[in-house]
């Protein structure tokens, strides 16, 4: 008996496949089935209200994201315009530099004058850096600070303090609070100072 419900258990959805591969179409029978087929059922004017709502969020969603993807590409455009235009106004400022370092290189004179055109041109370029608000990282005689400076040796030295900056190797900068670059110094050590 079990055998034969379960064959008539498999025998329906058999018969729902096969009519469906010869392209016939399913009409559930009565009973659960029949009631699930009426609530599924939606009349045309549902559905087509149903269409219609869903075509219209589609083309909002469509409409979306092309505003997206616009704001998108024109925030990245804007930036690249921002950038360029900070660079060139930072650049043109060190065109007569360079076109003073091009003076020097094509004058005629003693050693001692081209010395004293560079230490003109590395004053102008200074004032240029001073005025971008690009300031060099203060260094010798001050204390060791390992946020701005960078340590390459010790130098025994008595007339300073213990653990002050005593030479610059090369000079670092700030851009107002924020370090470009750290000084790199070598660092005194006071052997009376240690010893007390």
């Amino acid at each position: 008996m079990a055998e034969e419900k379960t064959d008539t258990a498999l025998q329906e959805p058999l018969e729902i496949a096969a009519g469906a591969l010869a392209g016939d179409e399913y009409t559930p029978d009565a009973g659960v089935s029949g009631a699930l087929a009426k609530e599924e059922t939606v009349s045309r004017v549902e559905f087509d209200q149903m269409k219609t709502e869903r075509d219209q969020l589609v083309d909002r969603l469509a409409r979306l994201q092309a505003e997206f993807e616009n704001a998108r590409k024109r925030a990245e455009r804007e930036r690249v315009e921002f950038r360029d235009y900070a660079t060139g106004a930072v650049v043109e400022q060190f065109l007569p530099v360079l076109d003073n370092f091009a003076l020097a290189l094509s004058a005629d004179g003693s050693a001692e004058q081209l010395r004293s055109g560079v230490q003109l041109i590395v004053k102008q370029m200074e004032d240029v850096l001073k005025q971008l608000q690009v300031l060099p990282v203060p260094t010798v005689g001050e204390p060791f600070d390992p946020r701005v400076h960078e340590a390459l040796g010790t130098v025994e030295r008595d007339d300073m303090p213990d653990h002050s900056v005593a030479e610059e190797i090369r000079r670092g900068y700030k851009l107002r609070e924020k370090l470009l670059r750290p000084a790199m110094v070598r660092i005194s050590s006071n052997p009376k100072q240690v010893a007390e």
